[in-house]
């Protein structure tokens, strides 16, 4: 059933409002008003047991008197008919119903079981359900021209596809749409969305050609794994844009790992989305910025951009937007800042942000602007205008729209301040596919979505490979621990299970006294580090656990004895089952790789600055695993301190593809043994030649690997 496509619903050829009301207080009664006065293209029967017509059209008492065929029927009656009467819309060869009614699933157990034997009936019967507890279906295109919601406001025809899972977002959607001047194509207010779900509405407009940007409002994923199969091909052709609300549920339980206890944030959503080339909102405002920034602009080819201002403080406000987003002012050639002197008056700024100041007028916008475009470093600009006396924000636009023109292969986006004139600047801008923005940071954002779509899409995609490991030893350190009833692996055993799965482990062995230690180092060779072993220790340093460049055997003796005197004053309830001899790998930067499992998402693979850093910084970044070799490359690229791995000053760059490897081998790791529920390598040790886990825990879950 779920191969079906959607067109019963979006694209009827006729529609039945059950529900409709004479009352013009009633929503049966909007719905209908809205399908006749936006123009649908096919009968409106409206079905009314209680009167003869409404609103001027003939009414029928029940769907199967309608004497047409009837594709979407949108039902609007008290909670407890509509299981009757989807009854008999289904004998009546309905192949699609709107639910709008609402008490549901959403109200407790009796609603839950009504929409179970609703979902049950269309699933059956196959039809296509959306709802229940939603506003309803609009389509603008021409040649259906439906609007069967009870959103009081009718949107711009466009070419920007939503779905909302709130009813009330969804009208507060359209408003800022017609508002905004971004053209709708299709909307639909999902609901409970126990059938037409998120994944199926991607699916349909993956290849309707009326769609070219698709918005979303969600506040869960039903099935994650089919949202990113879906999204991260539909994301190769056409941007989407997510505002999610809500936290990930990986936050409803505790965490004793640094993985799982930094998992526990949004990190889930985040992951899922960045791996799905998904552009993600924290706002509606941020929404309907990139979905400006979508309308007709072409892509950047990269993150080279300008700025073009007639007042410096507004220039200045976009520049600081643009740097966290990692877009690049550049230094204009000096053939077009020798261009554009004898332009501007001396006090006029011909760097980037290029500031003409207030005396500028539209004939120097257009020609500034034409400068910037065909500057061969400049691949997007940002034009900015603050109103002066005697110049009106129209002429601008037009200037900047004439310009803009000149070279189609670049983007431009413009953000014209102040309230004088601006809905008429705004509007010249927008009927020629340039977003005209209120506030400097918005122009930022927008300009930031394109260049990451661009950046997704021209991403290299590999097929997930298999990583020869040895399966068997790794099953056989989990099953040790999980046969003596442990809920964490001991220290030997979470580096043999690192070591099976070709993560090289900086050498190690677990001693039972510190007599044992001193004579384990000596095997092992200097220096060492020195590590209590304790399943009651969750953060070694907090309780002196830890002792690092150990020369000999006798300091070694020593600090051993001096270590479990720390640890019985500090925790003295801890059960200590050894002393971890390693030894220290010398040079590196400390990082940290790991595993964490959301009931929902499945595994998250963890990367970011380790050691005492990872407290104190939270520098990291998470993935959805199995991923390929090219999200994990982005993962190492993309932390905040990724320039760390780089090389600064004296130290050498760290070896990236042995990173890439690591996290590789875990993403495999934690799909092939579900059991494990929280991992850390911390400190990984990223260096100049190779990666190396110098310290490891493991944490085993209810299902067994």
């Amino acid at each position: 059933m779920h191969a079906q496509n959607l067109d019963a619903v979006l694209d009827p050829r006729a529609v039945a409002v059950i529900g409709a009301s004479r009352s013009p207080q009633t929503i049966g009664h909007q719905i209908l008003v809205n399908l006749l006065q936006h123009g649908f293209t096919g009968p409106v029967f409206p079905v009314n047991p209680h009167a003869a017509a409404v609103h001027g059209v003939k009414a029928y008492p029940r769907i199967g008197d309608v004497p047409d065929p009837v594709d979407l029927a949108v039902i609007s009656v008290p909670r407890d008919l509509v299981l009757p009467v989807a009854h008999e819309c289904a004998d009546a060869g309905v192949r699609g119903l709107v639910v709008i009614t609402a008490g549901f699933r959403e109200v407790g157990p009796e609603g839950a079981r009504l929409e179970e034997q609703l979902t049950r009936l269309v699933r059956e019967r196959g039809i296509r359900m959306v709802g229940p507890n939603c506003m309803g279906v609009l389509n603008t295109d021409p040649a259906v021209s439906m609007n069967a919601t009870f959103a009081p406001i009718q949107p711009p025809a466009g070419r920007a596809a939503f779905v909302s899972q709130s009813g009330a977002l969804g009208l507060s959607v359209l408003d800022y749409a017609k508002e905004y001047g971004i053209g709708i194509a299709q909307f639909v207010s999902v609901g409970n969305k126990p059938d037409v779900s998120g994944n199926d509405l991607l699916v349909q407009w993956e290849h309707d050609d009326r769609v070219d940007t698709i918005l979303m409002y969600v506040e869960n994923f039903g099935n994650p794994a089919r949202f990113r199969e879906i999204a991260s091909r539909i994301a190769k052709r056409k941007p989407i844009v997510v505002l999610k609300s809500g936290r990930s549920t990986v936050g409803a339980r505790a965490a004793s790992s640094h993985t799982g206890a930094l998992a526990a944030r949004d990190d889930a959503v985040d992951a899922l989305l960045a791996q799905s080339g998904v552009l993600r909102a924290t706002s509606i405002e941020e929404l309907f910025d990139m979905a400006m920034a979508f309308t007709e602009q072409p892509l950047p080819r990269s993150r080279r951009a300008a700025i073009l201002t007639n007042s410096g403080g507004p220039g200045i406000l976009v520049a600081d937007a643009m740097e966290p987003h990692g877009l690049e002012l550049v230094e204009l050639s000096p053939a077009t800042v020798q261009q554009l002197r004898p332009l501007f008056p001396p006090e006029a700024s011909l760097r980037n942000p290029l500031d003409m100041i207030a005396s500028a007028t539209p004939s120097g916008y257009r020609a500034a602007l034409e400068a910037l475009l065909a500057d061969d470093v400049v691949d997007a600009v940002v034009s900015i205008f603050v109103p002066p006396l005697g110049v009106r924000q129209v002429d601008v636009a037009e200037a900047i729209v004439a310009a803009a023109q000149t070279r189609r292969d670049k983007p431009v986006l413009s953000v014209l301040m102040g309230r004088d004139g601006l809905p008429e600047g705004r509007a010249e801008l927008h009927q020629a596919g340039i977003p005209a923005f209120i506030f400097p940071e918005s122009a930022a954002r927008a300009l930031a979505a394109l260049v990451r779509h661009r950046e997704y899409r021209e991403r290299e995609v590999h097929r997930i490979e298999h990583i020869a490991v040895d399966r068997e030893r790794a099953a056989a350190a989990l099953e040790e621990a999980r046969a003596d009833g442990r809920e964490w692996l001991d220290a030997i055993e979470a580096l043999d299970l690192l070591t099976a799965y070709g993560i090289d482990v900086a050498p190690a062995r677990l001693a039972r006294s510190p007599a044992e230690a001193a004579e384990c180092a000596a095997d092992i060779g200097w220096p060492v580090a020195l590590k209590v072993v304790s399943r009651d220790i969750v953060h070694k340093t907090d309780v002196g656990g830890i002792a690092l460049e150990l020369h000999d055997a006798a300091e070694v003796l020593e600090e051993a004895q001096a270590m479990l005197a720390r640890i019985a004053k500090a925790a003295p309830d801890a059960r200590i089952d050894g002393l971890l001899v390693q030894r220290m790998v010398q040079g590196g930067t400390e990082m940290i790789a790991g595993v964490a499992r959301d009931p929902l998402f499945g595994p998250l693979i963890m990367f970011g600055l380790g050691g005492i850093w990872v407290e104190a910084l939270e520098d990291v970044v998470f993935r959805v695993a199995p991923f390929d070799a090219t999200e994990a490359e982005h993962m190492v690229d993309t932390f905040r301190g990724a320039r760390i791995l780089r090389g600064m000053r004296s130290q050498p760059p760290a070896d990236r593809a042995a990173l890439v490897d690591v996290l590789l081998r875990l993403s495999q790791l934690a799909v092939d043994f579900p059991g494990i529920a929280e991992l850390d390598i911390n400190p990984l040790m990223a260096l100049e030649d190779g990666a190396v886990a110098a310290d490891a825990r493991v944490r085993l879950g209810r299902v067994a690997g």
